[in-house]
Order: C-alpha cells, then structure tokens, then sequence
C-alpha cells in the first residue's frame, strides 16, 4: 500500500457488493467509506479525505461516467471504474474520462486489492518524481524563490517576508505543482509529524501565503482549495538558477 491505512470511497448502488468490497478492503488494512449515488459522494468527499476513489458506472442519478470526468477536473484523486459490462468500449470510454483502472464485474476482490495496490503505486511514483524538486530555485508567474538563501521575491524583484514554516509549505507547493495535497501530507512534507502539529495549522498558513501572493486572497486562484480535503498549486513552475548562479 501507498500508505498504512489508504481512505477508499466506495460508490456503488448495490448494497451486497458495497458491503463485499468494504469488508474485505477493511480487512486489508483499508478505511472505507460507502455510498450509493453521486450525491452522497459529494459530501462524503467534502467531509473526508479521500486516497482512492471506486466508483460504480451503473448508478441510479447520474452515471458513474459522468461523476468521473466531474471529479477529474477538480482533483488527482485515482479512480477504479466498476461495471457490468465488460465490453472494451466501456473501458475505454471510462479511460477516457479519466479513470486510472477499469474492472468488470463480477470480479474477485483480491484483484479489486490487487489493483488499488497498483494504482496507489503509481500516483505515489509520480507524485515523487518532478523536474523542480531538488532545484535550487524555483519560478513562477515571475515570482522566484531561492530554495538555498530560503528568500521569496516578488516579479518585481522585492523581497517578501516569509516564516520558515510558510516558505517550508510555498516550497513544498512549487515542488509539486499541479497535484492536489492534503493537510496531513503536507504536514508530513513539511513539519514531518512533529509534537504539536494538526492538520489546521495548514490551513493558517495557506492563509497567510495567499495574502503574500494571490492577486485577491478572497478569490484564490494560485492556491486552491480542493473538495477532497486539501490544496491544489495551480500555477507551472520552472527550476532555475540560484542569485549567486546567474551572470
């Protein structure tokens, strides 16, 4: 598993098959939550983070097809399409709309565990290989930051106060732009679950770096809030040479 206990929301309408999956996932180290419909995914992906997404296409309301492209657009969360039918045009169909795996029913849940494993494994190898980590600086939208002397500028070139703690989290955005983060990863990215930490905390300072970089804190654009539970950088961000490497 990518993580000790992975947070898995099952959406499927058929309550036998809900309470298959949840068993046996809960059984391999998961915590899953189920609903029925596209609605009680909305709120249960609000009110909770959510590390993998099973998603059902044959829903009653609005289809499974349709609640992945709808997610897709607003978050990274992988999704594993279920359906009835197994015809490859349905899988592609789903593949298309952003699904990370496709599994036809009826499946055995060892190969549902099997894929989720796989899937999870991914994202996290993505997620650790990016062109910007490990740079010295790091630019974006004109701003700059310099990883070594730990300065924000401004596209003027002034210099921006920061706290270690907020130019620690900027960071950690810039290194993994266009991904959408949770609180409790950043704080392990960030403060590495130190005594004191909690998940709010990322919230304050969120808020206190929109205020430094955002055109209007009140409409954040560069930092976004993410339904799923965290926070997406949306800006592209380029490595670039340190002050003291330039000419």
């Amino acid at each position: 598993m990518a993580q000790a206990s992975p947070n898995i929301l099952v959406v499927e309408d058929d309550r036998e098959t809900r309470a298959l999956i949840a068993k046996y996932l809960r059984t391999n180290a998961c915590n899953v939550t189920t609903v029925a419909d596209g609605r009680e995914m909305a709120r249960a992906m609000t009110d909770h983070r959510v590390d993998l997404l099973i998603l059902d296409v044959m829903l009653p309301g609005e289809d499974g097809l349709s609640l992945c492209r709808k997610v897709r657009a607003e978050s990274q969360t992988p999704i594993i399409m279920l359906t009835a039918r197994g015809e490859a045009v349905d899988r592609i169909v789903g593949l298309e709309m952003g699904a990370d795996d496709y599994l036809a029913k009826p499946f055995n849940p060892r190969e549902l565990l099997a894929r989720i494993n796989a899937v999870l494994r991914r994202r996290d190898a993505a997620w650790t290989a990016s062109a910007t980590e490990g740079a010295t600086a790091l630019s974006f939208l004109g701003w700059r930051i310099d990883v070594r002397r730990r300065e924000l500028r401004n596209p003027a070139g002034a210099r921006v106060a920061m706290t270690s703690a907020e130019f620690d989290l900027l960071r950690t955005f810039c290194e993994r732009p266009g991904r959408v983060l949770s609180r409790e990863s950043l704080l392990d990215l960030t403060q590495g679950r130190n005594a004191g930490s909690f998940e709010r905390s990322i919230d304050v300072l969120v808020s206190r770096i929109r205020r430094k970089i955002e055109p209007d804190p009140q409409q954040a654009t560069l930092i976004k809030t993410v339904r799923s539970g965290g926070y997406l950088f949306t800006p592209t961000v380029e490595a670039a040479a340190a002050a003291n490497d330039r000419s």
